[in-house]
């Protein structure tokens, strides 16, 4: 069974964001899952969202120390996602951060590399020929990777440190040093602001474009994805019309 896992903290991210992930899920894996939500607010969580307490970490300190501090970079709650039998799970995991729309078939994300760590290149460092993986997806088996949870919490403040204080790229970089991680082909995983939005000018004249085999489109950054459907307006060079594909895909409604 492939667990699905996705955590929400706080209050950036409403119940609505795990159920349309939920949904994707299950509309585009045809194999059985598990899919698992961890987090300290459940109400509105549909049914068939398994929801389990925010993990907690005998380093809360330092995860709170890493996402507070000023100039921050990284999601570090995340790293209990690695643990080892986490809410009883076995075998491999496919994490899905909330800000993702499912835009197709997620069987070549998940059979790309399944003994590897799997990320797609972050698209920065893709363009400057470096190394490290973005983590809005991420796939691995902690029973085959166990590395990623111990080496944190063995020094978990050096740990965010020595990685620019951004937690996917310590999960990358971390994997890249054991011999462990696959890049995921970048056509499969989409930025909005790279990949969808038209270069200026024609951001202004043609609506933002769903890439061929894009199976999930990121968010990171601006525009949030309530701001792509109805149009971003953040300035005259970051500008984009409507979205209707997203409304679809995301939403589940076909209004133009």
């Amino acid at each position: 069974m492939l667990n699905v896992i996705c955590i929400k903290w706080g209050t950036k991210y409403p119940a609505a964001y795990v159920n349309r992930l939920h949904r994707g899920v299950r509309r585009w894996l045809d194999r059985e899952v598990r899919f698992v939500c961890f987090t300290e607010d459940a109400e509105g969580i549909e049914p068939g969202v398994e929801v389990h307490p925010l993990p907690r970490e005998d380093f809360e300190d330092a995860i709170v120390a890493g996402m507070t501090r000023a100039g921050r970079k990284g999601a570090w709650r995340k790293i209990s996602l690695f643990r080892p039998g986490l809410a009883g799970m076995q075998g491999p995991r496919l994490g899905l951060d909330l800000d993702v729309a499912i835009t197709g078939p997620l069987d070549a994300i998940v059979d790309h590399a399944p003994d590897k760590v799997t990320m797609r290149r972050e698209w920065r460092y893709e363009w400057r020929g470096q190394e490290g993986g973005h983590g809005s997806v991420f796939c691995f088996d902690p029973d085959l990777h166990p590395y990623l949870y111990e080496a944190f919490a063995a020094d978990p403040e050096g740990s965010i440190a020595a990685h620019k204080g951004s937690e996917q790229y310590y999960t990358s970089m971390t994997a890249l040093q054991a011999g462990q991680l696959a890049y995921l082909p970048g056509p499969l995983v989409c930025s909005f602001k790279r990949d969808a939005i038209p270069r200026l000018p024609l951001n202004y004249l043609v609506a933002p474009r769903l890439p061929g085999d894009c199976r999930v489109m990121c968010f990171h950054g601006r525009p949030h994805m309530e701001e792509a459907i109805a149009g971003y307006r953040g300035s005259w060079r970051h500008w984009s019309r409507p979205c209707g594909w997203l409304r679809h895909h995301w939403i589940g409604d076909d209004r133009a």
